[in-house]
């Protein structure tokens, strides 16, 4: 029995070799990742429900989220805090649990992820807290900043398609998970470009942005931040890749 199996077995089968089980063995063995045959992702000590089939959250992901929110947790400051691109919502929900003051907003452009986000934010028992009782997630359908006007965010966390077009990916991946999730133009630039331009109308002149990219191009967008006048700083993730970038005004 591989990893992955004994994994499914205790996780969805509490340990009963089922005929679904075996049914589930097979989709295994034709690599659909084992996110989607369990049907959630832990992430940040949440279950992240991937119902829908959005991007599976990554280590890499989780990783740097953690590290924002360690950052912004040091201060009483934050308010509203944005998930672009938000896919599953595991950011903006790791956000609810970890900041009790934080409104958490959830863009995501496919309206098929609505309910997987709601459905996230429910199972996890994450839209009331002692500190600030009643609705505290707020997910609006659409293109990036679109759905907002001109509200601007004190935290901003994005993970945005940053694949390059002719980049080929494994077939876990490519097979499964929704290629609108990876790709980005033939540099892979195409969403950061757009973040970058649009970013000074919606960030707060204290606020903070973390934007997650491809290794590659790490340099290429942290230049684009900086010619829309921002500082922008580069950081690795736990395997020493460059992986996403940190935004703010300067002083």
């Amino acid at each position: 029995m591989t990893k992955d199996e004994q994994w499914l077995l205790e996780e969805k089968y509490g340990g009963r070799e089922t005929l679904e089980y075996e049914a589930d063995k097979k989709r295994l063995a034709r690599s659909e990742p084992l996110a989607y045959v369990i049907g959630w992702q832990p992430f940040l000590d949440l279950k992240i429900f991937l119902d829908s089939k959005p991007l599976i959250p990554r280590p890499e992901t989780e990783w740097w989220t953690e590290q924002l929110l360690a950052h912004v947790g040091r201060s009483t400051s934050y308010g509203r805090f944005l998930d672009l691109c938000a896919g599953s919502g595991a950011i903006g929900c790791a956000a609810l649990a970890k900041l009790p003051n934080a409104q958490v907003y959830f863009c995501e452009i496919d309206p098929a992820h609505e309910a997987t986000i709601l459905k996230n934010i429910r199972e996890n028992d994450l839209n009331k807290s002692p500190v600030c009782a009643g609705k505290r997630a707020d997910i609006r359908i659409g293109d990036l900043f679109k759905p907002f006007g001109d509200m601007r965010f004190d935290i901003i966390a994005a993970n945005p398609p940053y694949i390059p077009a002719g980049r080929t990916l494994p077939a876990s991946v490519a097979d499964y998970e929704p290629a609108s999730a990876f790709y980005a133009g033939e540099d892979g630039l195409a969403n950061i470009r757009r973040i970058a331009t649009e970013l000074p109308q919606h960030l707060t002149r204290d606020g903070i942005a973390w934007i997650e990219c491809d290794d590659m191009y790490a340099e290429t967008a942290r230049m684009l931040f900086e010619s829309h006048g921002f500082n922008a700083e580069i950081r690795t993730d736990q395997y020493g890749a460059q992986r996403s970038i940190v935004v703010s005004f300067p002083p």
